[in-house]
């Protein structure tokens, strides 16, 4: 069957019957983490095989839902853990470190968490409760083409009771199939056919009538994220559904620097998955060559010395996520010291600022060093490393994958522009075709931050 042809059908029906999960009553990191340690440790185990027979991770995200980590970020005034992005983001590089695609996945859910938080009662209060009820998001925010840059084809037709009609196509749908609901990104037509500045989101069931996941993702790298592409027709959306965005909200820059934030944190535990199987490869190794010293290879200063190099870009790389997680905290801290949360036409603060330059800092060197973590890795071992049946070459694969999301060159010309000129960066919010006409002439995109 080509992979145009293959739909989530089964396993999407298990996804869309949410199930409670068990809400953690800790919420510092090294608790969480040996709370999850069982669990990480057994998705460790099959996650070489799952890549490599493609077996989709059903039963393991099912089993991490159940676990609470869906619900870390639900604070604790609706009845959550309430951690901080920096140990939800500690504990998403030790889960990416177990399965890269797992760990990516929820970047849909755990991108959705955090737009919760800016918004208005009863909305917010209603949704946190249906996380701790078992509900999960995934996100169809991105076309594959066929728009202009600042425009959307997916379309959500409003109603005067503030319900709606979604119509539109979606790529890279990740984590929908795993979900019971999918955040959509549209254009937001009022009843009298008037569009509304910016974009909204609508929150639908994988399972309505109407809603089509396709597992269609054909590239080389994180196979397993469930994502392709998503279709919607004629689905009706109920008010409470709808989430509208206000452009260059703190919540659009929070959203921004979010998702590239979890992306990293996915960076950071390929990069120490790689240096594991690197030193266990050379713990475990007998043979060693003539050109060597003729010691035991894990004895040999120059493999060592390779795989010590591994290892400090692993910390580094995790060291620097965690800290553009802490800018991330501080921000929302400040936000809501202003008692400013969910107004969604609030001043910016400073701090929104500082944690975008932060995260553009490591989306610029993270991916770097954990590329060539990956690459070298194959340096510690002979031509056995390239074995198939090792898959060592998935880490690069993945890594790769992670780090063209958003095109780097982007990020290090905004922190120039930053260190040089003061200009804010923007967040990546709008992804079509260029514009025609003059290129030197810039265009507002609809669905800027």
């Amino acid at each position: 069957m080509s992979p145009s042809a293959r739909t989530f059908h089964d396993d999407v029906a298990i996804s869309a019957t949410p199930v409670a999960p068990h809400v953690p009553t800790i919420s510092d990191y090294h608790s969480l983490k040996d709370y999850f340690a069982p669990l990480f440790d057994s998705i460790a185990v099959g996650a070489s095989q799952r890549e490599q027979q493609r077996i989709l991770p059903f039963a393991e995200i099912r089993e991490l839902n159940q676990a609470g980590f869906s619900v870390l970020r639900v604070p604790t005034a609706y009845g959550g853990p309430g951690v901080s992005i920096e140990t939800f983001t500690r504990l998403l590089i030790d889960l990416a470190t177990a399965d890269a695609n797992i760990a990516h996945q929820y970047r849909s859910h755990a991108g959705f968490t955090e737009s919760l938080y800016f918004l208005p009662e009863p909305q917010r209060a209603v949704w946190f409760q249906r996380l701790l009820s078992g509900a999960t998001v995934g996100n169809a925010s991105t076309g594959i083409g066929g728009n202009t840059l600042g425009t959307l084809n997916t379309s959500l037709s409003l109603h005067p009771d503030g319900s709606g009609i979604l119509n539109g196509t979606k790529y890279y749908a990740t984590g929908s199939a795993f979900a019971s609901h999918t955040r959509v990104s549209a254009t937001l037509y009022n009843p009298d056919g008037s569009a509304q500045e910016g974009r909204g989101f609508a929150v639908v069931g994988v399972n309505d009538p109407g809603v089509e996941l396709l597992d269609d993702w054909d590239g080389f790298g994180q196979r397993l994220t469930s994502t392709g592409t998503a279709r919607f027709t004629d689905i009706t959306v109920p008010a409470t559904h709808v989430l509208p965005r206000v452009p260059g909200s703190p919540e659009a820059h929070h959203e921004a620097t979010f998702f590239q934030l979890v992306l990293l944190a996915v960076s950071a535990g390929i990069g120490a998955a790689a240096v594991h199987d690197a030193t266990s490869g050379v713990r475990q190794r007998k043979r060693t060559f003539n050109t060597g010293l003729g010691v035991p290879y894990r004895e040999d200063p120059l493999i060592l010395e390779t795989v010590g190099r591994l290892g400090a870009g692993a910390f580094t790389a995790r060291a620097t996520v965690i800290e553009a997680a802490r800018s991330l905290d501080s921000a929302l801290e400040a936000l809501a010291a202003r008692s400013q949360m969910h107004n969604a036409h609030a001043e910016v603060p400073e701090e929104f600022i500082t944690a975008q330059i932060a995260v553009a800092n490591a989306h610029v060197t993270v991916p770097e060093i954990v590329i060539k973590t990956c690459s070298d890795l194959f340096l510690t071992g002979g031509a056995s490393n390239t074995l198939r049946s090792k898959n060592l070459d998935r880490h690069w694969r993945n890594a790769q994958t992670v780090a063209t999301h958003n095109p780097i060159v982007f990020r290090a010309r905004a922190i120039g522009d930053w260190l040089v000129n003061g200009t804010a960066p923007e967040g990546l919010n709008a992804i079509g075709d260029a514009p025609t006409g003059n290129s030197s002439q810039t265009q507002t995109p609809q669905e800027h931050a």
